[in-house]
């Protein structure tokens, strides 16, 4: 399988590049969807979560550049998700006319989506000059953690975009389940265990129970790099070993529907 993608290695780039043509054609604003999505996202949640609920004491960094540490990685994986999980069936014509490992197709949505976060990740640099946090050696740790989320999108994504050519009102369910799934990842609140995980009387067994969630691990720990925090070297191991067994499961059921695609699609 893997020395198939390498051989095809030319024909992602020219998907992935197309995909990136494809979301900015036509637009009004083009490249700045990238940075309204996060920001907007991070302004509610920061009304919501912080202002009303407390949320903005339960950490020592100013809330909003905390939202929009934890967003940012979530914002890839739910673009990245939602994108590649439409895939197959935005490419009936292509798939049914000629042979390409398959797979390269939601993994073009995946690589894609990177585009939107290294646009937005612009703007947590400047939140962290407005808020006057420091950088550190630590942002050189987002491009392996982002590795990480992507594995997991992939994981996810190739799933749900063989599971969309089989049944077809999963293009409903994926919306709601990626709403859901925000709230269950530690987007707008941190796992602290003398503050947080204190307040709602959440178990060390929990917390590791929780890591199982595959973006649990990388989120906090591109947080933890970005804003100097403790480092959750317990939950980012916890969080991939669980990516690699859902890459397994999610490239095992792709591989068994793509041999039947041609005549499902």
């Amino acid at each position: 399988m893997l020395p198939e993608l390498w051989r095809y290695r030319e024909l992602l780039y020219f998907l992935t590049w197309r995909d990136i043509k494809v979301r900015y054609k036509q637009t009004v604003l083009g490249a700045a969807w990238a940075i309204l999505q996060p920001v907007m996202a991070m302004v509610v949640l920061n009304i919501f979560f912080g202002e009303l609920g407390g949320m903005n004491k339960s950490t020592d960094v100013w809330y909003p550049l905390f939202l929009y540490a934890g967003l940012l990685p979530w914002t890839f994986f739910a673009t990245a998700v939602g994108q590649s999980a439409n895939s197959l069936i935005g490419n009936s014509a292509l798939l049914t006319k000629v042979y390409f490992p398959r797979l390269l197709v939601p993994a073009a949505t995946i690589l894609a989506a990177l585009v939107d976060f290294a646009i937005a990740f612009g703007v947590l640099l400047v939140l962290m000059v407005w808020s006057g946090t420091k950088f550190t050696l630590g942002l050189l740790l987002v491009p392996p953690l982002m590795l990480a989320m992507v594995l997991a999108a992939l994981a996810v994504g190739a799933f749900l975009a063989a599971a969309t050519v089989r049944y077809r009102d999963f293009r409903y369910v994926v919306p709601f389940l990626l709403q859901m799934w925000m709230f269950a990842s530690p987007v707008a609140y941190q796992l602290d265990q003398n503050k947080l995980l204190a307040q709602h009387h959440l178990s060390e067994s929990w917390r590791l129970v929780y890591a199982l969630n595959p973006v649990a691990g990388p989120i906090l720990a591109l947080r933890a790099a970005v804003l100097g925090e403790p480092w959750p070297g317990v939950e980012l191991a916890i969080s991939l070993a669980s990516t690699v067994a859902l890459l397994l499961l999610g490239l095992r059921y792709f591989l068994r529907v793509e041999r039947q695609l041609a005549d499902i699609v």
